[in-house]
């Protein structure tokens, strides 16, 4: 028998991103809070402190900051004709865990969306026919980029995002990003200083004729004070953003910039190993009453509450809607139902570079550290004749060196012996990576659902995974690495190696923890989740997060728009919700 614990306003279930965003807005409008977080607090001291957080063995390859498959796992399949079979090690994507979750190990990598990428559909149908869609299940979010923007700039203010704008307020900016929507200020730091590889690209992009600009960084240019005076320092280059936390509180995360605020507050409570099993509703299945959890002793506990939010990980949110059965799940047969459909990623490809007369040292790196092309990103470019859309953000990047992972050699070395050891040796100052970061657009055989044999170690049926590349998502890989490819020619390298994504999808080797769709946003029940402030549309005291909301992902990280979105709902609930309890936001 469960233990029913004391009403509060809010449940967070999750703590990472999304969550921190709503319980520091909640709070501070003077509701009571209490985040559920599954796994354990996590803090920069005694976690990813700088006298032991560059340690790749660790962090990298045993997994140290990322979800546990001993414990909580999918099943993965490309389409329906095969068996789903349990994932048993972390590969493709890896989701945080503990106190911050995936803002932990992030790269920092801070992007809004096109304006046209709002309008995905309805742009490219009118620009290319209805034939440019076919075989896509896209759909247009319901709500516009100006209407977002105020929660884009409220995020960079929260991360002292380091950048240059391209548009200010309609007007062009020299060294920005041309092709973004109008932003109401610049960023809050200047952009990071390039080191040798990313100008060598950003001068090679000039030269024909393309319109490179800085990468905008999470990881800071300079020291900075956020406007809950959470302070961060300048970025040391020390190269170890990605899946690594940051010693220096140089890195944007939800323990730099929120998490120590939100604790102080009276209205707040945060229980850590606290694994949500089910969200509990009404008879009548209309209404929220809390959630049922359980504690690290097994000791199971009903957590009423006013206003429910899922602010998890995308994969988790979509699962704990389908095990508590709300909505109606989403039939690839039949093309009805919602939830779990347009599961889509990233389609990443890349372009390795070597040169035998320039030493690059990428071992001083960062996260955001980059000089970026978006001029084949979205419908920046025509795409008539191509037989596709979509497109990529091109960067001539430096993250990294790590030597454990980050040995590239040209082709044509063998792959083990002295010969490669003395390549190895060579190149691991004269080469990067320029990354083609490319969207992912939805089709009907991409899906999540119920698995139907293999469940958790509560008994849950686990989340399945079906998911394989569209045709349209493949032959934009193509062409966009062609063009990443001629800015490494013109960088006047000596061996470049260019790496068009492939099908069929792989999940046991790392692309990017990139994963959206499943909880979608839309105008009406009938082709979405939520609605455009992530109000559930049948039980209307659930808000879910993240970028579960996505119909569809493009060529961007979705962190800096998954948070925006956050403080929109954020707001939505502290001015409208409360003061209509249990009422729509959205009729439909």
């Amino acid at each position: 028998m469960a233990k029913t614990m004391p009403k509060v306003d809010v449940v967070l279930v999750g703590f990472g991103w999304t969550g921190a965003i709503l319980a520091q807005q909640l709070c501070d409008a003077g509701l009571t809070v209490l985040a559920l977080e599954r796994a354990s607090a996590r803090t920069t001291p005694l976690n990813w402190a700088t006298t032991f957080d560059q340690d790749e063995l660790r962090y990298m390859w045993r997994h140290h900051l990322f979800q546990n498959v001993k414990y909580s796992t999918l099943t993965f399949r490309n389409n329906v004709s095969q068996k789903a079979l349990p994932m048993r090690r972390l590969g493709s994507f890896l989701p945080g865990t503990g106190v911050g979750g995936a803002g932990i190990h992030w790269n920092g990598q801070i992007w809004r969306w096109l304006e046209t990428d709002f309008k995905l559909k309805s742009h490219n149908e009118a620009h290319y026919g209805k034939q440019s869609t076919a075989g896509l299940t896209l759909q247009d979010m319901p709500l516009s980029y100006k209407e977002l923007e105020p929660f884009y700039d409220m995020f960079d203010r929260i991360c002292g995002t380091s950048g240059q704008a391209g548009n200010l307020k309609g007007a062009k900016q020299a060294g920005g990003n041309p092709f973004e929507g109008p932003r109401s200020a610049p960023y809050p730091t200047p952009p990071l200083p390039m080191t040798y590889g990313p100008k060598l690209f950003e001068q090679a992009a000039a030269s024909m004729g393309l319109h490179p600009f800085p990468h905008p960084a999470g990881n800071l240019s300079q020291a900075y004070t956020n406007p809950l005076g959470m302070q961060l320092g300048k970025c040391t280059f020390c190269g170890f953003c990605e899946k690594f936390g940051c010693g220096n509180y140089s890195k944007a995360s939800p323990q730099t910039t929120l998490i120590p605020y939100i604790l102080t507050k009276p209205n707040f409570e945060l229980r850590t190993e606290a694994e949500v099993l089910k969200i509990e509703r009404t008879p009548d299945g209309r209404h929220a009453t809390g959630v049922t959890y359980i504690d690290a002793a097994g000791a199971e506990y009903f957590q009423p509450a006013e206003i429910v939010a899922l602010t998890a990980y995308q994969l988790h949110n979509v699962h704990l809607m389908l095990v508590s059965g709300i909505g109606q799940p989403y039939d690839p047969a039949t093309g009805k139902g919602v939830v779990g459909k347009n599961y889509c990623y990233q389609t990443m490809s890349s372009v390795d570079v070597f040169f035998d007369d320039k030493l690059l040292n990428p071992f001083i790196g960062a996260g955001a550290l980059a000089s970026v092309i978006d001029d084949y990103n979205g419908d920046n470019f025509d795409h008539s004749g191509l037989g596709f859309i979509g497109g990529a953000y091109i960067a001539g990047m430096i993250t990294v060196a790590r030597p454990i992972e980050m040995v590239r050699v040209p082709d044509g070395v063998p792959k083990w012996g002295l010969e490669w050891k003395r390549a190895g040796t060579k190149y691991y100052l004269r080469n990067m990576a320029i990354s083609v970061h490319g969207s992912s657009y939805s089709q009907a055989g991409n899906y999540l659902s119920l698995d139907p044999t293999y469940k958790d170690q509560f008994g849950r049926p686990m989340l399945r995974m079906t998911f394989d590349f569209p045709d349209n998502d493949l032959k934009m890989a193509k062409y966009c690495t062609d063009r990443a490819a001629e800015i490494a020619k013109n960088m006047g390298a000596s061996h470049v190696r260019p790496k068009a994504r492939q099908g069929p999808y792989d999940i046991t080797h790392y692309q990017t923890t990139h994963n959206v769709g499943g909880t979608m946003m839309g105008a009406s029940p009938a082709d979405s989740v939520v609605n455009k402030y992530s109000q559930s549309w049948d039980v209307p005291n659930l808000f879910v997060t993240g970028a579960g909301l996505y119909p569809q992902n493009p060529g961007y990280n979705p962190t800096g728009t998954l948070a925006a979105l956050a403080f929109l709902t954020a707001d939505a609930i502290k001015t409208r919700y409360v003061k209509a309890l249990g009422a729509p936001l959205v009729t439909a």
